[in-house]
């Protein structure tokens, strides 16, 4: 009995962790440590595009994410366009 209670606040921080967001500041941190650890220097180009394949990589993802939600909730209708003898 007392583990869970040990456990219960544990799990339930870890949860809430989750729902936390963080600043465009925390983020640009965060893509900056990632570059910095795949071992690209501050200053460099190869930098600046390992920063940006980082964000473009994340606009993907949540376009997909968008799409996905669309498609469960059967709001999202393709629309090719008119076809041949329009």
């Amino acid at each position: 009995m007392r583990a869970l209670i040990l456990v219960a606040p544990a799990a339930m921080a870890a949860v809430l962790a989750g729902c936390q967001t963080i600043t465009p500041e925390q983020q640009r941190a965060a893509d900056e440590r990632q570059c910095l650890d795949y071992g690209f220097r501050r200053g460099t180009t190869a930098f600046a595009d390992c920063l940006q394949r980082i964000d473009l990589d994340r606009s993907a993802n949540a376009r997909a994410r968008r799409v996905e939600t669309a498609v469960e909730f059967g709001w999202y209708r393709p629309w090719y366009g008119p076809g041949p003898g329009w």
